[in-house]
Formats: C-alpha cells, structure tokens, sequence
C-alpha cells in the first residue's frame, strides 16, 4: 500500500489576487486546523517584509506540531539564510526553491537565460541543504518546458542536494493519461528521481485535477500539493475523498484525518470567506479556540518558561519589559499560586512596554439601543490639539473602536479583546484587554471602569500609544 502525502498551499495562495486574504492571527489559526488535520507539510508564502513575514513564520512553526512548514527562497542567497532564520525553529522546516522552467517565464520572471539559471538553482539548493535537511525543487510550468532542460534542471538540483522534486502542470490542460505519460518520461531520464520525493501540482482549469494527481501518483508521484479553499488546484478534501473512497482498489493510502476532514474544512472554508464588515474594526474569521488550550503557570516556574509562555501568547517582549513581567508574575503567583492566559495576558498589558501618553481620553458619547446602530462620538487629545471621531457600528464598542480609526485614519489589526469582572456588586469594575498587531508584533492595552465601554476605549488606546511610541522610536 503506497502512501500519499498532501502538501497544503491554501496560506501560500492567501491574498486579494486569490480572492480571500486573512489577518495575522487568522493564518496562524489555520495553520493549526491543517496540522490537526495531518496534512504532509503547511507551505507559506516568501519572506517579502522582512519584519512582518519572518515573524509570520515564526509563530507558523512555533504553533505547528506535526506537519512540515514549508518556505519558498527567492533568487539571491542572502534570502535563504533570512528564511532560515525564521523557519529553523520549526519541529519539521522545509526550504523549497521555485524556478520557472519555460522559456517565457525563464525570461519574465528571472531574467537569466538557461545556462545561467542552472547555476543559480546549483547555488541555491546547495546553500539550503547546507542549513536545512529538508530541500524542495519546484518546476514550475514544467509540463510546457523543453524536456531536455528541464530534465538538467532536475538533475542539477538533486546532485546539489535537493531531497524532494515537485513538477508543475500550471496549464492544466494535460489529460490524465497524457501527465501520466510526461511523468514517466521525465522519470525515465532522471533516473535519480527515484532516490528523492516526487511530489506534483495539478491545474484544475479542465476539472481535472484530482484525475491527474492520481494518476500521477499511480506513475511513481507520492506527494500532491491540494488547496483547502479557492486556488486553482487540487482540493484536500476532494482529493482525501478520492482516496478515502477507492484507495483500497487503487492500492494507495493518506494520513489525513477523515473522521475531521469534514468539520476541518468547514473551518477553514468560513475563515476564508469572512470579510471585515467596513462597519466594524473587527477582523473576523477565528471561529474555533477550543484547541488553544490554558497555560497555567505556577509560582515554582522559573523564568524561561514564563517567558516561553508569553511568547506563545503572541508577545515579542524586550529584555527590559521580560523582567518586569517576569516580576509581576512571581508576585502574583505568591500569591495567588497559579496564573492563566488571561492573567499573563493581563500582566503583560500592565507592566510591558509603559509609555507616555501619546493620545489621551477627553471624552465619549455613546448612544445604542436594539432598533438603530451604535454610534459614538469620541474626543482624543494629542498634544494640544483636540481631534474628534463621530462613527456608527455594530455596537456600542464597536462604534467606539472605529471612531478611535477614524481619528488615527489607519486601521490596526485587532488581535484580541477580553471582558472579565474584577470585584462583585452592582458597582462591579470591569476589566478589558485589548491587543492590537502592528508590523506583526503584539501591542496590549489594559482598562478598568466601572463603564465596560469607558474600559474597553481606554485599553484601546493604552494598546494604541505603544504602538505610536514605538514607531517614533524606530
């Protein structure tokens, strides 16, 4: 029984010209689904931002547990140590390199003639296996190149020490029989095919794509790279369902999960079709934190393991603030014993990163009731001009929260937003949490008011001047 491993690009895809995008937080979370649901490899998109997709990376492979996270380097050496340094920490890293194999993507895409692209692909696959042991060459476009190069090309990159070769029918326009047929040709050449992992992507522009993959892998392929949602290529669930269904016939076995199959891809389907209201600063689409779990501290965990659980939190804490929540923590944890995610969280909105006031609270107007929307007319005072946000939403905080973006005139990411009660009665405090992601790194703000509204605006804003602080600063 031949085993057949998914590799899933649904997060290399993500973006407007795919038709869905999704927040920082949002591709973590579905990062997660698909490791749940035991997918061969996670791939992402390159490092472009150096600040904001390196940490993107990074938090990928710190959520990830089983699954191999798979990053593209780009055309210049020094991208393969920068994606490394980002990845290296990740339970299974994969560096992949993709080179266009057609003589007209060869020119618009790289701008190197044959000759010249065969050094780089030599270059670069040789500095990835010196870092990673996991190397992937990826054709692309190989089902309209000229086989003879792209058999060097295949051949260059597994003697340079690429371990796995995936080869691209980005057409789509090849009948099963007829990629079954390229498959075995280009494998009848390259004999050293048989010593690395053979892995294919398939077009879907015919509705064929599943009927090419397994016929691919019936000619020698063991690993398909599948979609979860949108894309142009071979759907996971489909393509699971296929195999699910007539696997035994066809001698051919997944690892995914298909008991969750199902309910996986549902998630990941409502993830990605949801789209921030344009009447609210929420980002929608993280559906199921069931699986997050609660960190509990106690007060006999050293240092490292508080600041390993407030990285894992999402925070990249300086030296500076690391000892003050590392101080905070062991006083509350004397007293109380134990601390949770929503305490850490809270210590870290209250003693990281305390800056001076950029923007201050004047005052609020809040109206709202169960037949109009909520409106909010906010008053923000920097330095000594008065600056004023009058918005609707779909609720009170959320009207309040857009007036606040309306004043800055930029919208900032809304990590996460907590509400829990501080002391008892009918003159309860309440305590809100809000953090806010800028560049990729978490900024949180803490307020207390008797008004859960007056609360949430104040840790709105206390999030808000980190961020503004910091950026002056840089």
């Amino acid at each position: 029984m031949q085993n057949v491993y998914l590799s899933d690009v649904t997060l290399k895809l993500a973006g407007s010209a795919a038709g869905f995008s999704l927040s920082f937080r949002e591709k973590i979370e579905l990062a997660k689904l698909l490791d749940r649901l035991n997918v061969s490899a996670i791939e992402l998109s390159p490092i472009r931002s150096r600040k904001i997709d390196s940490l993107l990376i990074k938090s990928v492979a710190a959520a990830v547990k089983h699954s191999a996270v798979a990053v593209p380097v780009s055309q210049e050496i020094e991208s393969v140590d920068a994606t490394w340094a980002a990845l290296k920490d990740a339970k299974h890293p994969r560096l992949q390199l993709k080179a266009p194999m057609s003589p007209a993507q060869m020119e618009y895409f790289w701008h190197k003639k044959p000759e010249k692209l065969l050094e780089a692909i030599r270059d670069l696959i040789s500095r990835c296996r010196a870092l990673c042991a996991d190397v992937e060459f990826i054709a692309d476009d190989a089902c309209r190149s000229e086989r003879s190069f792209l058999c060097q090309a295949v051949r260059t990159a597994i003697e340079a020490g690429a371990t796995a070769v995936t080869l691209c029918d980005a057409a789509g326009l090849m009948f099963p029989e007829e990629f079954s047929a390229f498959l075995a040709d280009v494998k009848a050449q390259v004999p050293e095919l048989e010593n690395v992992r053979l892995g294919v992507l398939c077009s879907n522009a015919l509705s064929m794509s599943g009927a090419c993959a397994i016929a691919a892998v019936r000619a020698g392929a063991s690993e398909v790279k599948t979609v979860s949602y949108a894309g142009d290529v071979t759907r996971t669930a489909e393509f699971a369902e296929i195999l699910r269904s007539r696997g035994d016939a066809l001698e051919l076995s997944c690892d995914i999960r298909h008991a969750e199959i199902k309910r996986i891809t549902g998630q990941i389907d409502w993830m990605c079709r949801s789209t921030r209201s344009q009447n609210s600063p929420f980002d929608l689409g993280v559906q199921d934190r069931s699986d997050a779990g609660e960190l509990v501290l106690s007060e006999h965990d050293d240092r490292a393991a508080v600041l390993s659980a407030v990285e894992k939190l999402g925070y990249d804490l300086s030296e500076e603030d690391a000892a003050k929540v590392y101080e905070a923590f062991r006083s509350i944890a004397a007293k109380k014993g134990t601390v949770g995610s929503r305490e850490l969280n809270t210590i870290v909105a209250s003693a990281a990163m305390q800056v001076p006031p950029t923007y201050r609270l004047v005052s609020y107007m809040i109206n709202c009731s169960n037949v109009v929307s909520g409106s909010a007319q906010l008053k923000l005072q920097r330095g000594e001009e008065t600056l004023e946000g009058v918005c609707l939403g779909d609720g009170p905080i959320d009207a309040a929260f857009l007036a606040v973006e309306q004043i800055l005139g930029r919208h900032y990411e809304l990590d996460d937003f907590q509400v829990q009660a501080v002391t008892e009665g009918r003159e309860a405090m309440g305590e809100t949490i809000v953090r806010l992601r800028s560049n990729g790194k978490l900024y949180s703000g803490r307020g207390i008011s008797t008004d859960i509204v007056g609360a949430s605006i104040q840790a709105y804003i206390n999030a808000l001047n980190k961020i503004v602080y910091e950026e002056a600063e840089a």
